[in-house]
C-alpha cells in the first residue's frame, strides 16, 4: 500500500509543478503587460493569489465542501449498516482514523470522500445511494472513497484544484481587464518600445487564453489516475469487484439530478455529476474516466483481487501496456475473489422504497417521528415550536421530543427512563430524548442493545416492547 501511495505522489507531483509553472509564466507574462519590470510583480501577486486560496482551502475546504453540498453529520443510530461498513474498509485499510459520516440529503445517487489529514477526513453520501444499492454495492463505493483518503488523492487533488482555480480566476480577470491596458500602459508605449509593448500583450492575452486550458488537462490527467487507482484499491479492499461495478453501474443510470453541486465539488463524486449521463465518452476534459470502462475492467477480474489482477484487466479493457499501478506493487498475491453476501432475492418494492428515501431524508433534516397508540406514524418538522401535537386519527395528544425536554420526568413519553433506558414502539423510525435533553433517533435497521448519547456520553440501553 505504502509503495503505491509513494508512486502515486511522485507522479502527481511531476504534474502539479507542470501546472505551477503555468501560475508562474502567467504571472510573468501579466506582469510584463503592465510595466517592462513587472514580471516578477506578476509572479508575485499569482503566487499570493493560489498562497490565499490554499490556505482557505487547507483549513476550510472540507467543511466549504460539506456545507454546499448539504451534507449532514449523522450517528450510529441514523444508518447502522452505513456505519458497519465504513468500519469494516477502516479496518480493512489499516486505516488508523474513522471517518465522519454524512449523508447528502438528495435522491440523486453519489458519494466523495473529503478532508486534508487522515485524523479529519468525511465520507459523505446521498440518501439516494442508500436507498438503491444492496449492502455489497454500498461497500464498493465506500472501499473507494476510503481508498481515496488512504492514497491521500483528496489533500492532493484539492490544491490541484485550488492551483487550477487560481490560473483560470487571474486568466479570467486578466481578459476581462485589458481593454484598459493601452491607458494604463501609455507611459511604456510612449518610450520607443510600442512594438515590443503589443507582443508582450499579444503573448500575454494567448498565455491567458492557453494556460487555463493546459492547466485543466494536467488536473484532469490526476484526477483520471487517481479514479483508476481507487477502483483496484476498492476491489483489494472488499475482495468482490462486481459489488463496486453494480455500484457504477447504478449510480450512471439513476434519473435524479444532483441539486447542490458546483465545478468544485463535482470533480470529487465517484462519478461526476456535472458530466452529462455519468461520462459515456472519453476525452482530455474529463476528470472521470469512462463509466462503461471501469465497469468493463472490474468485470474483467475472475481470477483475484490484487493489483496485478487489476493491471491485466486493465491492459485487457484498454488495449495498452501502460501501468496504472506501481510496479514495484505489481506482485503476485493470492486474494480470491469471495462470494456475494446473502440478501433478501425477493424483488424490491418501490413504494417501500420512495417511503424509505422520504423517511431517510426526514430523519436526516431532524424530523421527530412519533407512533401514536392508534397506530398511526406522524413525523413532525424541527421547526414544529410546541410540546404537544394532536393524532390526525385518535385526536390524542403526544408529546413532541424537544431538547427543552431536559427536566422532562422519567419515563415520561418519548424520554428515557430513570435507568436510562428506552423502550421502542416498533420496528419504524422512532424519535426520543436523552434525559440530557439531546434529541435521539433510531432507524429501522438499528438492532443494537445500547447507544452512546453524543452529548452527554451515556450509554442508553434499547429494549424492544
Amino acid at each position: 500500500m505504502w509503495e503505491i501511495i509513494e508512486a502515486n505522489k511522485k507522479k502527481s507531483l511531476i504534474l502539479f509543478i507542470a501546472m505551477g509553472v503555468c501560475l508562474i509564466l502567467l504571472g510573468y507574462f501579466i506582469g510584463l503587460v503592465f510595466s517592462p519590470d513587472g514580471g516578477i510583480a506578476g509572479i508575485f501577486f499569482a503566487l499570493a493569489v493560489w498562497a490565499a486560496l490554499s490556505l482557505v482551502s487547507y483549513f476550510s475546504g472540507d467543511y466549504i465542501a460539506l456545507t454546499t453540498s448539504n451534507a449532514k453529520e449523522v450517528s450510529y443510530d441514523v444508518h447502522p449498516q452505513l456505519f458497519n461498513i465504513v468500519e469494516e474498509m477502516k479496518i480493512a485499510a489499516n486505516f488508523p482514523h474513522m471517518p465522519r459520516i454524512y449523508i447528502i440529503d438528495d435522491p440523486a445517487p453519489n458519494a466523495f470522500a473529503t478532508g486534508t489529514k487522515p485524523e479529519k477526513s468525511s465520507i459523505a453520501v446521498t440518501a439516494g445511494i442508500l436507498n438503491m444499492l444492496n449492502r455489497d454495492e454500498l461497500q464498493g463505493v465506500v472501499a473507494h472513497e476510503m481508498s481515496h483518503i488512504v492514497n491521500r488523492d483528496v489533500l492532493f487533488v484539492t490544491f490541484a484544484g485550488i492551483m487550477l482555480g487560481s490560473i483560470t480566476l487571474i486568466s479570467q480577470t486578466f481578459l476581462r481587464g485589458i481593454i484598459h491596458v493601452p491607458r494604463s500602459s501609455r507611459r511604456y508605449r510612449s518610450s520607443g518600445k510600442g512594438g515590443g509593448q503589443a507582443a508582450v500583450i499579444f503573448i500575454a492575452i494567448l498565455f491567458a487564453i492557453l494556460a487555463p486550458i493546459l492547466a485543466r488537462i494536467l488536473y484532469f490527467a490526476i484526477s483520471r489516475k487517481r479514479e483508476y487507482l481507487a477502483d483496484a484499491s476498492a476491489v483489494r479492499l472488499t475482495r468482490y469487484p462486481e459489488g463496486l461495478a453494480s455500484a457504477l453501474e447504478k449510480i450512471s443510470s439513476g434519473n435524479f439530478n444532483l441539486e447542490y453541486v458546483n465545478s468544485v465539488t463535482a470533480p470529487m463524486y465517484i462519478i461526476n455529476p456535472m458530466e452529462k449521463n455519468g461520462l459515456k465518452i472519453s476525452d482530455l476534459s474529463s476528470t472521470h474516466p469512462p463509466i462503461s470502462e471501469r465497469i468493463h475492467i472490474l468485470r474483467n477480474m475472475m481470477y483475484g483481487a490484487s493489483y496485478l489482477h487489476y493491471q491485466k484487466a486493465f491492459s485487457d479493457v484498454k488495449k495498452k501496456t501502460s501501468k496504472i499501478i506501481p510496479l514495484s506493487s505489481l506482485k503476485e498475491e493470492t486474494i480470491p475473489i469471495r462470494t456475494a453476501s446473502a440478501e433478501p432475492k425477493q424483488a424490491p418494492d418501490k413504494k417501500q422504497e420512495i417511503r424509505n428515501l422520504g423517511d431517510l431524508m426526514m430523519a436526516v433534516n431532524k424530523y421527530a417521528f412519533l407512533t401514536c397508540l392508534c397506530g398511526l406514524k406522524i413525523k413532525v418538522p424541527p421547526h414544529f415550536n410546541k410540546n404537544k401535537i394532536t393524532c390526525p386519527k385518535c385526536s390524542r395528544e403526544l408529546d413532541v421530543p424537544s431538547e427543552k425536554d431536559k427536566n422532562k420526568p422519567a419515563g415520561a413519553a418519548g424520554a428515557v427512563t430513570g435507568s436510562n433506558v428506552y423502550v421502542r414502539q416498533g420496528t419504524q423510525w422512532e424519535t426520543f430524548t436523552c434525559s440530557c435533553g439531546a434529541i435521539q433517533q433510531l432507524s429501522p435497521a438499528f438492532k443494537a442493545s445500547h447507544l452512546i448519547c453524543r452529548v452527554c456520553g451515556k450509554t442508553i440501553q434499547i429494549k424492544n416492547q
